[in-house]
């Protein structure tokens, strides 16, 4: 583990973060586009296909979680500004663990899920993952019930965190949004 925080991040932390959004966003609008396509003869191939990329995503987010993880143990990451207010720097702190932890858990709850359902979880079409636990419908409507209330807790932190990085770059002006957008640094 490193023992001094770098100063910025580097391009490898950067795109992780971006590919993470953007996978991310994929997982809520696939699984939108799913819970609002009709279930008819006409859809269900589509409504199949959606879902599948759905857990492609999520598995992945774990993927790039863990090796975003391990990184940030070798490596560290840059500190919080020292001259925000004290309340802004726990804030930030809170936000940025909670969402490493709905990175982790999301996709964990997802899975077993879709164990519990009795499906199979195809990562990428071609390799089936193992069944975290048996089939079972009753523990299934609870994990659905989680899956979705850490999903909606995903987005609330997401929002924290769009709100914080355009708090920093449209009022404040403090190069804080340009650390994971370095074309923005003057």
């Amino acid at each position: 583990m490193k023992s001094s925080a770098p100063s910025n991040y580097n391009a490898l932390q950067i795109a992780l973060h971006w590919l993470s959004a953007l996978l991310i966003l994929a997982a809520f609008i696939l699984v939108w586009t799913f819970d609002n396509t009709p279930l008819a003869p006409a859809t269900f191939k589509l409504k199949l296909q959606l879902i599948a990329w759905h857990k492609w995503a999520g598995i992945t987010v774990l993927i790039l979680f863990a090796v975003r993880f391990a990184y940030k143990l070798i490596r560290g990451t840059p500190a919080v500004d020292p001259n925000l207010p004290v309340l802004q720097r726990k804030l930030a702190v809170g936000v940025h663990h909670l969402l490493y932890l709905l990175m982790l858990a999301l996709p964990l709850v997802g899975w077993l899920l879709t164990s519990a359902k009795g499906y199979p979880v195809m990562l990428y079409g071609v390799w089936q993952m193992p069944d975290l636990i048996g089939k079972d419908e009753a523990l299934a409507h609870t994990l659905k019930e989680i899956h979705e209330f850490l999903a909606n807790g995903l987005m609330l932190c997401i929002a924290l965190h769009v709100a914080g990085a355009l708090k920093h770059y449209l009022i404040d002006k403090d190069g804080t949004l340009a650390r994971m957008l370095p074309f923005l640094k003057k």
